[in-house]
């Protein structure tokens, strides 16, 4: 059976009219008899009673019906489908982000695909390191990535999203808290809360490096992976932290976070792997890209 047959047919059971059922389909009255008799041969069975005034379904007619309009309405879905995915409106996207991305971007990008994009099924991971999230990239675990590093790595498109201020995270009874902002160097002699050491994370060299520009080194490190757990240790007085301003984001009773005197900045970027992107995945890097950007 081919589907312009059973769209024949349809027409014609619905119709019960060759002339007007011709007149529906746009094609002459003898092409349209010849297409049911063809099906009617490959079935085995005749599908309509036919008079010189009267077209009228036979009962195998009538319980084709049913199948013919299941297979039409499949075969619309299909259709549809492969236009969504070829158009990127379609498919399955994968999306890495960096800790300090996690509670600002992610959530963004979750809205912004899911009222533009509904078709679109994602995957999105946060609380990642820098490194997982390239290697991500490299083995096909993530389509995309935001991240903290612009690095070039081989396989790896990076593109820069936006430069974000760092501001300082303090424990809310520190004397310093209550200000409206504060000099890098009156943190000098706090231990810092800090994300892993520079193989693991951009965070590390970016907060060290605007120490040393303070004219200190903090006095003692406490390591930790994951943003919010930074933001919960500083809660508990373990030290003081540096973050990106989107981390604000993350609200937690017992922290304040004040903006620097200095301007003290990192970079967020947007990595995809070369020359194995779908049109999803180009969708949702422009949804990226403008919801990091707004």
């Amino acid at each position: 059976m081919e589907l312009r047959q059973i769209r024949y047919f349809l027409t014609l059971a619905e119709e019960c009219h060759f002339g007007r059922a011709a007149a529906r389909l746009h094609v002459a009255q003898p092409a349209l008899s010849q297409q049911i008799k063809q099906l009617e041969r490959e079935l085995g069975t005749p599908l309509f009673h036919r008079s010189t005034r009267h077209v009228e379904l036979t009962e195998a007619g009538r319980h084709l019906t049913g199948y013919a309009r299941t297979l039409l309405a499949e075969a619309e879905r299909a259709r549809v489908h492969m236009t969504e995915l070829a158009t990127g409106r379609a498919g399955r996207v994968s999306v890495g982000f960096i800790g300090t991305a996690t509670y600002e971007v992610l959530p963004r990008v979750a809205r912004t695909v899911r009222a533009r994009l509904p078709h679109i099924t994602m995957d999105l991971r946060g609380e990642l390191l820098t490194p997982q999230l390239v290697d991500g990239l490299l083995d096909g675990t993530y389509d995309l990535a935001v991240l903290r590093s612009g690095a070039a790595t081989e396989g790896v498109s990076i593109t820069p999203l936006r430069t974000e201020s760092l501001v300082a995270v303090l424990p809310t009874h520190h004397p310093l808290a209550a200000c409206r902002r504060i000099s890098l160097a009156q943190l000098a002699g706090e231990p810092f809360v800090i994300h892993p050491a520079q193989s693991r994370s951009a965070m590390y060299g970016r907060v060290l490096s605007a120490c040393r520009r303070a004219g200190f080194q903090p006095s003692s490190l406490v390591e930790v992976g994951e943003t919010a757990t930074l933001v919960v240790l500083v809660a508990a007085g373990h030290g003081v932290a540096l973050v990106p301003e989107s981390v604000q984001s993350l609200r937690l009773d017992g922290v304040t976070y004040v903006p620097l005197a200095e301007t003290e900045t990192i970079d967020l970027f947007l990595g995809r792997r070369d020359h194995r992107t779908s049109p999803a995945v180009q969708q949702v890097a422009t949804a990226i890209e403008e919801s990091a950007q707004a």
